[in-house]
């Protein structure tokens, strides 16, 4: 008899009416058609119910005139909790000029009394059908726009002045406070977007779990003066920690700005964001000095590189000498990834190896590296060390292929030595001293790479079982002329010393630099005033 009237049988339903009779008339009917009603008899009432049984709630119908608080006021209250809450005012004829007020405050339909019933249940079908389609277009959480109505509202409009927000290590808080504060902070935040960014000159989207885009809503308006207003938005969110219950949660966050006028704004504001993070820059603006559009073609340039140069073997492993401080001769071999173009010059890996990680194409990479190792190793007789992350170790396709090549040359492995990335985050230590028990059985030995970078600390040294330490090079390159980082550099060595750790010094590029390595004590160099990295072919 009604069409889509199905779609009713499951819905929970907030009635408010004043009048007795009618209430009970239509109470009735929709019983008939609804799951669970609730019924006020004035708006006050009516605010109360949606307030306890907010969860529940799928569709509002309401009088307009009622006692103690009418219907619109009841309204305004409730779009406040929840804006996309459905909502149909029945009102008589002689009340109509109800309806520009209704429908100014987002009411969705509207019934004359005496009410059809017939009519009022079609209405609801449409009304819940209309939201399940606007829903595609609004967060949940914080009720902004989302990235399906960013997207077609970029295709409406070429032009664009944007800034977008990032919430640093938002995720952190997640693991800290737990998901339900987070999504508290993440209320608290849209509020004071709302705030500082009016409706009347912006439209704010949230586009991820912990992104935002803020459009103004005339291009024209000057760039400078919109920097300078996400600028007291970035002092006002560092100055002012959220509370959530007892907790005070301290935020930062990440602001890029871009403008264009033929469809690229959302592009460069993507990239310039990323960018003010790598350099640690709280705000940028994008300008053409950035060469996005260049960095995007070098990106897609590498990828398909990588993914043919591991077909062709244009991967090959270069080996950097360290040597005994004392007497200069080599111990072992650093081995460093190359990527050989067909006129045979050598890449290094500053060109390729972010990129690679990035697009997932790195566990090929490790796994050339430790078949060049063993192919010196075997064929030359030479000691070699392979540097790993705590992303190889972690990864179980990586280890097996790594565990599976030494057993291949077990009776070599002796000569094998992993340098772990310590600037590299490690989220679970027990999988380090697995690693390194298991390759210990078969005589390689580990190390700490990068020591006095990132994430240093001695604790991590003295718990895990490991050979030597590598000091990061950016301790050593200036150690002649700086009095502070050798008195670090010798504070490394002596901590490593008391523990049996060896220690090795890289980035040693001059004489001078060398004789205060050599007077510290350290045990071992690698740099250029020994060697450069080495071919295959060129190690005797």
């Amino acid at each position: 008899m009604i069409s889509n009237v199905s779609i009713l049988k499951n819905i929970t339903i907030l009635y408010a009416e004043d009048e007795a009779a009618l209430r009970e008339i239509t109470l009735n009917i929709l019983k008939g058609f609804t799951k669970k009603q609730l019924v006020a008899e004035n708006g006050a009432e009516g605010l109360e119910l949606f307030k306890k049984n907010e969860s529940e709630i799928d569709i509002i119908i309401t009088d307009v005139n009622m006692p103690i608080m009418n219907g619109l006021e009841m309204i305004r209250e409730i779009k406040k909790i929840n804006p996309n809450i459905p909502i149909i005012v029945a009102t008589a004829f002689s009340n109509t000029e109800y309806l520009l007020e209704a429908i100014d405050i987002g009411v969705d339909k509207y019934v004359l009394k005496p009410i059809d019933m017939k009519k009022l249940l079609q209405l609801m079908s449409q009304s819940l059908l209309y939201h399940e389609l606007k829903d595609l277009y609004v967060d949940n959480l914080t009720h902004l726009p989302n990235r399906n109505r960013l997207k077609k509202d970029l295709e409406d409009n070429n032009q664009g002045l944007m800034a977008m927000i990032n919430i640093d290590k938002f995720s952190t808080i997640n693991d800290l406070f737990g998901e339900s504060n987070g999504d508290k902070v993440l209320l608290e935040f849209s509020d004071a977007l709302r705030k500082y960014f009016s409706n009347d000159d912006f439209k704010l989207y949230r586009i991820e779990a912990d992104k935002f885009l803020i459009i103004a809503n005339d291009y024209e308006k000057d760039v400078q003066e919109f920097y300078d207003l996400c600028k007291k938005f970035e002092i006002y969110i560092e100055q002012m920690p959220v509370y959530i219950d007892e907790h005070e949660i301290d935020l930062n966050i990440t602001i890029g700005i871009a403008k264009s006028a033929n469809a690229n704004a959302y592009k460069y504001v993507q990239r310039v964001i990323s960018y003010a993070r790598k350099k640690f820059e709280p705000i940028l603006i994008y300008d053409d000095s950035f060469n996005i559009q260049e960095s995007f073609e070098e990106n897609i340039k590498w990828i398909k590189k990588i993914k043919t140069g591991v077909k062709n073997d244009n991967f090959k492993g270069y080996f950097q000498p360290i040597v005994n401080t004392q007497t200069k001769e080599v111990y072992k071999y650093e081995a460093l990834i190359r990527y050989i173009e067909e006129d045979g010059t050598v890449v290094s890996p500053f060109k390729f190896l972010d990129i690679a990680k990035k697009a997932k194409l790195y566990p090929n990479i490790i796994k050339i590296m430790i078949n060049e190792a063993f192919n010196l190793i075997t064929k030359k007789n030479k000691r070699v060390a392979v540097n790993i992350s705590f992303e190889d170790i972690a990864s179980e396709n990586t280890m097996s292929y790594i565990y599976s090549t030494i057993e291949k040359h077990k009776e070599f492995a002796n000569l094998l030595e992993f340098e772990i990335l310590e600037s590299e985050e490690i989220s679970d230590f027990s999988e380090v001293f697995k690693f390194i028990e298991r390759v210990g059985n078969y005589g390689c030995k580990v190390g700490v790479d990068d020591f006095g970078a990132g994430y240093s600390n001695f604790n991590m040294l003295v718990n895990l079982n490991i050979s030597f330490v590598k000091i990061d090079g950016s301790l050593i390159k200036n150690i002649d002329s700086s009095k502070n980082q050798k008195i670090i550099v010798r504070t490394i060595d002596e901590f490593a010393k008391k523990f049996g750790f060896s220690t090795v010094a890289e980035f040693v590029s001059s004489e001078e630099i060398y004789n205060q390595i050599k007077e510290i004590g350290v045990d071992y160099c690698q740099g250029y005033y020994f060697n450069a990295p080495l071919s295959y072919d060129e190690i005797d």
